[in-house]
């Protein structure tokens, strides 16, 4: 007698990368963003990347800040997928000013809940990714852990991955002719986790408030 399994619901996921650089400008942090979607889409999960500094976010705590502000637009995404990756580079050991603005306009979800008073952001998973050329990746990956956390997101175990370059050099992820090993397996790890933890709450939400 044949079991069947029951059909997994289809995920989607969106990455917001925080590079300074607009486009068209080749991105490490936007590089480093796609081979996560990449590792995604190999766990059934489709998923698009937006590179915010395109956008005209308007600094602000509110869900909308009015006068052509891009945030409504990019909240939306945000809303609809299943999954967010954070990416940024590191500056000065920190993570870019548009990583904080976004984190900044994300503590509006607070405010935000369902019939249930759950928050809008329950059953959403979150990604960390971060590069950059110095030390520094984990003191971002906390804050940015934390950050999303408060704000309602699930961070899966080892759900983040990053490359530090060596100090003082100025080779960038991007530059390198193939992806670090470790890096690699990091971004296979946070995928693979992250994918099977948004299935779990897909299938059975948080308890309401």
């Amino acid at each position: 007698m044949t079991t069947s399994t029951p059909a997994q619901p289809p995920l989607t996921a969106v990455a917001l990368t925080c590079s300074l650089k607009p486009s068209p400008a080749e991105s490490s942090t936007d590089l480093l963003a796609q081979q996560l979607l990449d590792e995604l889409g190999s766990h059934g999960v489709s998923g698009s990347l937006v590179r915010v500094v395109d956008h005209d976010v308007a600094p602000g705590v509110e869900k909308d800040m009015g006068d052509g502000d891009a945030w409504p637009a990019l909240r939306r995404k945000v809303l609809d997928a299943d999954i967010l990756v954070l990416a940024t580079p590191t500056w000065m050991g920190q993570h870019s000013s548009v990583c904080q603005r976004v984190l900044e306009r994300l503590d509006a979800e607070l405010s935000e809940t369902d019939d249930e008073g759950r928050l809008l952001t329950y059953g959403k998973v979150a990604i960390a990714a971060v590069v950059g050329n110095e030390d520094g990746a984990h003191h971002i990956a906390a804050i940015l852990y934390q950050a999303l956390n408060d704000v309602g997101f699930t961070i899966a175990a080892q759900g983040g991955t990053y490359w530090n370059g060596e100090a003082m050099h100025t080779t960038d992820y991007k530059d390198l002719a193939d992806t670090p090993e470790v890096t690699a397996s990091a971004t296979a790890g946070a995928a693979r986790n992250a994918a099977h933890l948004a299935r779990l709450l897909a299938r059975s939400a948080y308890p309401a408030g």
